[in-house]
């Protein structure tokens, strides 16, 4: 430990309690990764677990007079490595901010960063409103996470994504100072849109400490369509019809890998020939809703689709749900996994599919892909032996080439899941040289030291490709 350590410790046990201050190396072990497993995590100097904004600002206050690196952390469900520990940096976990109050005039709720999705619906439906951004792992993700990488979900397709329901922000910046961003208020042009700015920033210019969310009406009991076919290019042209016509309020893709290990897993009788599974869903009116799914599977059966099952029971509808919840665990059953979310326009969802499936067979890797086909945002995971040194290769490989097909394809190489570090070493390319420098001189500016989770997103402008890619 380096002096400037010792008095980063000392200043911190002198200015907090006690019990926020996490020392012993087993239990900050815990805090070194999310669910990105990256193997280069660092060993952190302390992890600091604080229940208040004034708290934060302490040790953002700490921090920036002796240069000492912060790494902030939700619920670690992260899926980019965006909350990987840095040696001898400070993690701050805010999973104890967790307070939630719902206002039910505004259709507002106020959370902390610690709460989670899955709580704040919960608050929300006792006054018969809804928050829809619903990640997959929406009962163990947190709202300061979802922010920080603008998090979407199964009913984006319809209701849009997490920056469609931040009404405002309270962020300590990497100075210490507070600062209260956007409100209550619907229409709010007053100055630049600095919280929409916070969004989706991953940590690296402030740590968000409380959230303003809207709230809409409760959802109406689904009415639900599960589709398959034979060919990954019906299921991809079966999207475009769909989406061409009408908007559901869910829109699901699985192919046939992704399919087997849910199956694996569940044993509920999908169809294991299938290339392809559309579930999808009607939130309409009854009335409604049954002409829309009707439609639907009007347009699936036009499509060579080889079953069509729809069902108004919610219950029903909830099981085909909760197994594309689930695929991801279901997949880590057979490996570890290199997992994307790259996005494209819709038009090139078939191209991006039919790719990546190419992809796999020339690396000669197994790549399950599920997606929000609604909106074009699909999640491949390469499924590997890391202990295979030669087929961690090819599926490191693979991973590249994902990307670079994404960008090919006028997609983006994250769509939900932030660039982090893994995806890091490609957002040059995506962004290009302009957009870039202009993401560098925010970041300079906000955070000139670069103590907010330094390495993630941003990387230094000598580090090459070459250097970061494995």
């Amino acid at each position: 430990m380096t002096r400037n350590d010792a008095h980063t410790l000392e200043e911190l046990e002198n200015s907090l309690p006690a019990e926020i201050l996490v020392r012993d190396p087993a239990s900050m072990e815990a805090y070194r990764r999310d669910r990105a497993n990256d193997p280069h995590a660092g060993v952190p100097l302390v992890v600091v677990r604080p229940t208040t904004t004034e708290q934060v600002q302490r040790v953002v206050l700490i921090a920036a007079a002796h240069g000492t690196p912060i790494v902030p952390r939700g619920a670690g469900t992260g899926l980019s490595g965006g909350s990987t520990a840095v040696d001898r940096a400070i993690v701050l976990s805010v999973d104890r901010m967790n307070t939630i109050t719902v206002d039910p005039v505004t259709r507002t709720v106020v959370s902390g960063p610690g709460a989670l999705n899955a709580e704040v619906k919960a608050a929300a439906a006792e006054h018969g409103l809804w928050y829809p951004p619903d990640p997959s792992s929406f009962e163990i993700c947190s709202i300061g996470g979802n922010v920080a990488t603008n998090a979407g979900g199964l009913c984006c397709v319809k209701y849009g994504v997490t920056t469609d329901y931040v009404l405002g922000m309270t962020v300590v910046l990497a100075d210490g100072r507070a600062v209260k961003l956007g409100g209550p208020r619907l229409k709010d042009v007053a100055g630049m849109s600095l919280t929409k700015l916070f969004v989706g920033s991953e940590g690296t210019l402030g740590v968000i400490t409380e959230v303003q969310l809207r709230l809409i009406p409760a959802q109406n009991p689904p009415t639900t369509l599960v589709a398959t076919f034979p060919t990954l290019e019906d299921t991809t042209a079966t999207v475009l019809a769909i989406t061409q016509r009408m908007r559901p309020s869910m829109l699901e893709f699985m192919d046939h890998a992704t399919i087997n290990a849910v199956e694996d897993a569940t044993r509920m009788g999908l169809d294991r020939d299938a290339a392809g599974m559309l579930i999808v869903q009607s939130d309409e009116s009854t009335e409604a809703a049954v002409a829309e799914i009707s439609l639907i599977e009007s347009i699936c059966n036009a499509h060579g689709a080889t079953e069509c099952y729809t069902t108004d029971d919610p219950e029903e509808g909830e099981a085909f749900v909760t197994a594309r919840r689930m695929a991801i665990p279901a997949i880590e059953r057979h490996g570890a996994v290199l997992l994307e979310d790259v996005g494209v326009p819709l038009p090139r969802l078939g191209d991006l599919v039919t790719g990546i499936a190419e992809i796999a067979r020339r690396n000669d890797v197994t790549i399950a892909t599920m997606a929000h086909a609604g909106d074009g945002n699909t999640h491949p995971l390469i499924v590997h032996d890391p202990s295979d040194a030669e087929q961690l290769a090819r599926a490191h490989d693979a991973y590249g080439e994902v990307m670079s097909l994404a960008i090919e394809l006028g997609g983006t190489i994250t769509g939900e899941h932030g660039v982090g570090r893994l995806k890091r070493p490609w957002l040059a390319d995506y962004l290009g040289d302009d957009v870039l420098e202009l993401n560098h001189l925010i970041k300079n500016a906000l955070d000139p030291n670069g103590i907010l989770n330094p390495g993630s997103v941003l990387a230094p402008a000598a580090e090459t490709r070459e250097s970061t890619a494995r």
